[in-house]
């Protein structure tokens, strides 16, 4: 078994399609530029290289694995990547942030301090804060934790030098969860 700490979800594989060992891909990442042919991913049964990947279509081909029956046996496989790959093959444009650098980061709304950070879900189409509600807060009787669309109406500013998201509407959340 691979070990995969330090390093986080990016896709995970469906079923064989066709005769030649192409599957059916589930993306779990907003950067699909970084499944080019020859990048190799992590998975519990070890390293996998990128033969070709099909965008339009969701399909993607591993080298070593050219049959139905040989692709059969990833289905369901999830593909890890590490921090460091993500940041050598991914430029983010101006406002853009990976999710693992958000993991941590203080929240405030105002001079509020709500929590910290734990980690960003997807659920549907939006990303959300799933924040570790402030100790202070949680001897009010407030959740442990709560989440936080990460929306511009929520989401005011990420600021990585003081490690710090200004929001708004977040304590309304918390009340109400």
């Amino acid at each position: 078994m691979s070990n995969l700490s330090n390093r986080f979800q990016v896709a995970k594989l469906g079923k064989a399609v066709g005769i030649h060992g192409e599957m059916k891909f589930h993306l779990k990442t907003d950067f699909p530029e970084q499944f080019a042919p020859g990048l190799s991913f992590k998975t519990k049964r070890g390293e996998l290289v990128i033969e070709s990947y099909n965008p339009e279509r969701d399909l993607i081909k591993f080298k070593g694995y050219n049959s139905a029956e040989a692709a059969k046996k990833l289905t369901n496989l999830e593909l890890f990547v590490s921090e460091e790959q993500t940041r050598d093959s991914i430029t983010l444009e101006e406002g853009q942030f990976f999710w693992f650098d958000l993991v941590g980061l203080k929240v405030y709304e105002g001079e509020l301090l709500l929590g910290s950070v734990a980690e960003v879900e997807r659920l549907g189409v939006t990303d959300y804060l799933k924040l570790n509600t402030d100790k202070s807060l949680v001897s009010k009787k407030m959740p442990n934790s709560f989440l936080i669309p990460y929306l511009d109406n929520f989401v005011l500013e990420v600021d990585m030098a003081t490690k710090h998201i200004k929001v708004q509407g977040g304590f309304d959340i918390l009340e109400a969860s």
